[in-house]
């Protein structure tokens, strides 16, 4: 277990390779872990492809560097100091590596720290066959949990929060989401599973819409096809001429934007996850924030831990069947078509999980009925 097969961002460019890497050695209060299934996320695509991003918040001075951040997988080892995690742990990752000595960290707020690190973009990630990482971010998965459904819980936590807001108060409310990007989509059967009455989806690709319908959007709207002010007129039509208690903001369009101040009712919540090509973006400050008393949620990353622990109880009782999201599995070393299926537009395809294991690709394969 010298060397390992490893995806990683070798230069300032577009791609990726698959090389030979050293297996590393885990610090005294990290622990390595054999990767059963890691799953492309959208910030995976935007190193992938180098975009602006990409190059200011990495830079090309710290490649070499293996990607990604979305994982499940079996600790194999343990440093000195661990105390927690324990060999054969079967664990998923909090990507956030939060600082303890942070304000927002002594106040409860782990994921917006300060000098927060993050897997896959401060240091190397775990699209390979072993990845190390911080013993304090490591999360236990319920042995129930498949390996292609555990490694998309990082993306699903931020759904659940996206949704479920700081009170959890969305029983028997109304909500539009925007989008139909893989989050947008498990927030709408977040939503479902937590009990929102009525959910209102609003995005633009019909494989994707599809998704939504089948995670159990109520009403749908393409943003192709309509309005502004057809949209509005909709959402107001069907929410008795209040507008939706919980507007998510999941795309960071301008119209995305508008959308969610517009339709959201006076003294509602808007979430803001959606991250915008460009900033700062115009908002109605007066009539969509200030005489609605409208709430605002920004959203970076997941509560640690309540998230993950309300996530674990949804997918291990049988409550959140996130599997109509995941579109497609691939062997790692396909990863290049796994990213193809990421870009391409217009969309196909919702997550893509890949297996450094063969025969857990098998199985995965076998058992949902997907390549």
């Amino acid at each position: 277990m010298d060397s390992m097969k490893a995806v990683v961002k070798t230069g300032p460019r577009l791609g990726a390779e698959l090389l030979d890497k050293p297996v590393p050695k885990p610090e005294p209060d990290w622990v390595l872990v054999k990767v059963r299934a890691t799953s492309i996320c959208g910030t995976d695509v935007h190193i992938y492809k180098w975009d602006p991003w990409s190059a200011q918040r990495i830079g090309a001075k710290a490649l070499p560097q293996i990607l990604g951040h979305e994982v499940a997988g079996e600790v194999v080892e343990v440093g000195a100091h661990c105390k927690r995690i324990k060999v054969g742990d079967y664990i998923s990752a909090e990507t956030h590596i939060y600082d303890p000595g942070d304000l927002t960290s002594m106040l409860g707020s782990f994921h917006v720290g300060m000098n927060m690190k993050i897997l896959g973009v401060d240091f190397d990630g775990c699209f390979a066959e072993y990845f190390a990482l911080p013993e304090s971010i490591c999360w236990p998965n319920d042995p129930s949990i498949p390996p292609w459904v555990a490694a998309i819980q990082e993306p699903l936590g931020n759904a659940a929060y996206a949704v479920l807001g700081e009170d959890a108060d969305v029983a028997g409310k109304t909500m539009v989401i925007t989008g139909d990007g893989p989050i947008s989509l498990f927030a709408v059967g977040v939503a479902r599973a937590c009990g929102v009455a009525r959910i209102i989806h609003l995005g633009k690709y019909d494989f994707n819409m599809e998704i939504g319908r089948r995670m159990g959007a109520d009403l749908q709207l393409n943003t192709n096809q309509t309005t502004p002010k057809e949209r509005l007129e909709f959402v107001m039509d069907h929410t008795g001429g209040n507008g939706v208690d919980i507007a998510l903001e999941m795309v960071g369009s301008q119209n995305s934007i508008d959308d969610c101040f517009a339709m959201v009712r006076k003294a509602g919540r808007v979430t803001a996850f959606g991250i915008a090509a460009e900033s700062p973006l115009p908002i109605d400050y007066n009539n969509g924030i200030v005489f609605k008393g409208c709430q605002i949620h920004g959203i970076n990353g997941r509560k640690i831990f309540d998230t993950w622990y309300r996530n674990r109880n949804l997918l291990a009782n049988g409550r959140l069947d996130p599997t109509p999201v995941i579109t497609n599995l691939f062997p790692l070393a396909e990863f290049a078509t796994g990213f193809d299926k990421m870009i391409e537009r217009p969309r196909k395809s919702a997550k893509v999980v890949l297996f450094p294991d063969k025969e857990e690709y098998d199985a995965a394969v076998k058992q949902m009925g997907k390549t």
